[in-house]
């Protein structure tokens, strides 16, 4: 903490231009003390809540309703940054409308960390911790590849908000609060600051990269096993509460500890969709359909815009937003827009899930993921035009 806040106190802004507010998540060290001694130097505030866990979403919410300035920067403790790193943040939101700033952060690589950096940041300043380093791809942002592969233009990318991480990031306020802020109901470690990305950009605010609002990240042990269990958990809450086929593939990768292919999968979901459009499957189904015994509970990964009268009343599912509402306008059928890797539906909660061929361009990636879903949700699977 207290190398942070060095670090901001050294600010190339005069001490008027901004505020610090620490948001204590329940420590049990001297915080307080470290902070009282840093009221000299620049406007600084802090509010400690009780240790019930990891909620640091409600910490940072807690922080920001005390914030009094348009625009919010949230940074990790234990990271260190240079005389300009707010300077470089403003800069980003200024005369720009509405954006979300990623800060790049060197040496944040909690499964690669960088040789020496620890004791390098004891002994120098962060700037020329940055000048020694910065040519060490084991220095480089956990996030670089990601960066490089957009041309370092967030805008390129279907999914930004998966590198917005709280380490290093601004949004003015105006947009924080109209989304709501960070969601309380993340009580486990990660996740939590890509979900208020996932708001933002569904709020329409466009994400940026700024390379000038470095910040280093100072190594420090992690339970890393926990971590990722943790990692799972809130994946799947973030699943649960936006019903979309991106936040599907999140979850599939995650559970899998996979991340970067995120951006990857879903470009080529939306380009199949595109070429599935016309894909119509009601010849397949009204075939499935009369195979199916009297009370059949039924569900269809796949439907298309058109299902034949002789179907049941299904569960129908389909990553096509707009064929899906067509399938279900002024039918007896419900649904749910998804790709079929993990549905809201219960377990063994129909007795027989039809597969169509509407599937076929995703069955190299996702076939087993499809499969097993369908088994969980259903006592009988039926591959209609797909090969288990």
């Amino acid at each position: 903490m207290a190398e942070t806040l060095r670090g901001i106190a050294r600010q190339s802004l005069s001490s008027d231009q901004f505020e610090v507010i620490v948001a204590d998540d329940g420590s049990s060290d001297d915080t307080r003390a470290i902070v009282d001694s840093f009221a000299g130097r620049m406007r600084v505030s802090y509010h400690f809540q009780e240790d019930k866990g990891f909620r640091v979403a409600a910490a940072r919410n807690a922080g920001a309703r005390l914030a009094g300035e348009d625009v919010l920067v949230f940074l990790d403790t234990g990271t260190f940054v240079g005389p300009d790193f707010l300077r470089h943040h403003l800069a980003a939101h200024e005369g720009a409308g509405r954006r979300a700033v990623i800060g790049y952060t060197y040496a944040y690589r909690p499964e690669d960390p960088t040789p020496g950096l620890a004791d390098a940041l004891q002994r120098r300043l962060p700037e020329r911790v940055l000048e020694a380093y910065q040519g060490d791809p084991s220095f480089w942002d956990n996030r670089h590849g990601e960066f490089l592969e957009c041309g370092f233009d967030l805008g390129a990318r279907m999914v930004p908000w998966m590198l917005f991480w709280a380490t290093n990031c601004s949004v003015r306020a105006e947009d924080y609060w109209a989304v709501g802020g960070f969601d309380e109901d993340f009580q486990r470690w990660g996740v939590e600051d890509m979900e208020l990305g996932f708001r933002l950009h569904r709020h329409g605010v466009p994400f940026v990269l700024s390379r000038s609002a470095w910040a280093i990240e100072g190594p420090h042990d992690r339970e890393w096993d926990d971590h990722m269990l943790d990692n799972h958990h809130n994946i799947a809450l973030l699943l649960d509460k936006h019903r979309d086929p991106v936040a599907e593939i999140g979850w599939a990768l995650i559970s899998k500890d996979q991340y970067w292919p995120w951006e990857g999968e879903y470009r080529a979901l939306l380009e199949w969709a595109e070429r599935a459009r016309e894909m119509d499957v009601s010849k397949e189904l009204q075939a499935a359909a009369e195979q199916l015994r009297p009370g059949d509970r039924v569900a269809v990964f796949g439907c298309g815009g058109s299902v034949p009268e002789s179907l049941p009343p299904a569960v129908l599912v389909d990553f096509d937003r707009g064929l899906l509402d067509q399938a279900l306008a002024g039918s007896r059928h419900s649904g749910h827009h998804a790709i079929g890797l993990r549905t809201p539906l219960a377990d063994q909660s129909v007795d027989v899930v039809l597969l169509t061929s509407r599937l076929s361009g995703l069955w190299q990636p996702w076939g087993l993921e499809l499969v097993a879903e369908a088994r969980r949700v259903g006592v009988e699977v039926r591959a209609l035009g797909l090969e288990f």
